[in-house]
């Protein structure tokens, strides 16, 4: 399983669900009692789904909300932050009995995992009623920036990335699939998109974003994928050669900065997939 920074989580997780939480409509989050959110890293969504489980219900009693996350740090940080209930575990090994929860619910977490299946199986164990997965379609980003190359090079880089990576990055056009695999019963499958504007004023993170591009680093974080997505006969370019476009990018982007006229949307599309557990498991 692949890790990841608790800047790089934040940084990726900033104002997910703030425009709207429709999406999640079929958690139906108000009735749930009992909410397990596996890979929740600094737990943004764990909050999330705490105060929807809440907005509704604002004469009973609080659900039980927990994350869940392989990695001791990122729970450090999400703890810091809230006092929702946080416990360290594997995906693959949930430490909870059989139906602890009445809802199971993960995000960008299975197209981080060699096996899914195995993690989604245990959701099962422990989920009395439903299973849910919010997983990007990294294949269908958008961008659109005023430096002329960002696309193009994204773009790039972003298909490298899906052929090196050992992991399906494409994972949301087949979870309906796995559900049916170990006996989810599909209720529906929903797609969020997730919108980052960066724009002036900018953030001390946007500001070093475009400083790691300028210098290559943010690029390197990957280069093990890339390298091997880029070694092959149709690629349109080699890893050192994609490093020294994306440097001079980044400088472009720094340039633009400097007299605030650099702007960049970026469009995540998401798959909220939703299942129950037959009553027989």
């Amino acid at each position: 399983m692949r890790r990841f920074s608790a800047a790089y989580l934040s940084r990726t997780r900033a104002g997910m669900w703030a425009d709207s939480i429709a999406a999640l409509s079929d958690l139906d989050l108000p009735n749930r009692r009992r909410i397990l959110d596996v890979g929740c890293g600094t737990g943004e969504l764990t909050q999330v789904l705490a105060a929807a489980s809440q907005s509704e219900n604002t004469n009973a009693a609080p659900a039980r909300v927990v994350g869940l996350d392989a990695d001791r740090s990122l729970l450090d940080v999400a703890q810091s932050e809230t006092d929702l209930e946080y416990a360290q575990g594997d995906a693959t090994a949930l430490p909870f009995a059989d139906d602890a929860f009445d809802l199971v619910v993960c995000q960008a977490l299975l197209i981080n995992l060699p096996k899914p299946a195995a993690a989604l199986e245990e959701f099962a164990r422990v989920s009395s009623d439903l299973v849910a997965t919010i997983e990007p379609n990294n294949a269908h980003v958008g961008v659109d920036s005023t430096v002329e190359a960002e696309q193009r090079l994204e773009q790039t880089a972003r298909d490298a990335f899906v052929r090196g990576v050992n992991t399906d990055v494409s994972i949301g056009d087949a979870v309906p699939s796995l559900f049916d695999s170990i006996g989810l019963q599909e209720i529906s499958t929903a797609r969020y998109h997730h919108e980052k504007r960066t724009e002036p004023p900018y953030s001390s993170a946007e500001l070093s974003d475009a400083a790691a591009k300028a210098s290559g680093s943010g690029l390197d974080d990957h280069a093990t994928e890339l390298r091997r997505g880029l070694d092959t006969e149709t690629a349109p370019t080699s890893y050192d050669e994609l490093r020294s476009q994306w440097r001079e990018m980044g400088r472009s982007i720094v340039e633009q900065m400097q007299d605030s006229s650099y702007r960049r949307v970026e469009v995540v599309p998401f798959d909220v997939t939703v299942g129950r557990v037959p009553s027989d498991t």
